[in-house]
């Protein structure tokens, strides 16, 4: 409780009474309304994948053929007999022409895995993770796929009548289709609308995704 007053003493005098608390508290260097300064909302980029396995991969193929090759040329550096695929590598190479078959095949192979890497490398990947909007900085949060496609559904299914309903989300489109057992079609879709953007927009999603909705009268059975 903060506030001043006054008390009135014998005699018709009054006197300041003491401040208790001041009605504009201390501000804080670098604030100008006494308030802690709020730390800019940053971008929030999608999350990129660790991608472990393609790593491993890639590095166990370049470490066994390094150590293979680096065998080889210490044997022939000490005198010794060359490993037979090697002379047997140099004759193919050298005598089979490039419109073969084999030549063409490993070609094809080889520029298939490179492009594969080189996707892996410029893309995040990480696709069930949606980023969520940044308001601290230093601090990222995600959220899984299937956990917003069960809330949004949860939401839905609280409009009257909507029968059953399924949504679908994605990074940059939501799709809901519902099937409404009562109710007028055009009503329900509206609620539906109102129900899945207030949804949406507690989702605190970085980006907000397009929303699609479709209904259709549930068949009896």
């Amino acid at each position: 409780m903060t506030g001043t007053g006054a008390q009135s003493e014998p005699g018709g005098t009054t006197r300041q009474l003491p401040v208790i608390g001041s009605s504009e508290p201390d501000r804080p260097e670098g604030s100008a309304t006494g308030r802690p300064a709020e730390p800019p909302a940053g971008r929030a980029p999608r999350f990129w994948s660790q991608r472990r396995v393609p790593s491993a991969l890639t590095a166990l193929v370049v470490l066994g053929a390094t150590g293979i090759l680096l065998y080889d040329i210490a044997a022939v550096r000490t005198d010794r007999a060359a490993m037979s695929w090697r002379p047997r590598l140099a004759h193919e190479l050298a005598t089979r022409p490039l419109d073969n078959w084999v030549v063409i095949t490993g070609a094809a192979v080889a520029a298939a895995i490179g492009l594969w890497l080189i996707v892996l490398a410029l893309t995040p990947g990480l696709r069930d993770i949606l980023p969520m909007r940044r308001s601290t900085t230093g601090v990222r949060a995600g959220l899984d796929k299937h956990a917003a496609e069960l809330t949004l559904r949860d939401r839905a299914m609280e409009v009257a009548g909507v029968h059953t309903v399924r949504v679908r989300v994605g990074r940059r489109r939501i799709s809901a289709r519902a099937a409404s057992h009562f109710r007028d079609l055009d009503e329900v879709r509206a609620d539906l609308d109102t129900a899945l953007t207030e949804g949406l927009v507690q989702l605190g999603l970085a980006r907000s995704p397009a929303l699609t909705i479709h209904v259709q009268r549930a068949q009896k059975g």
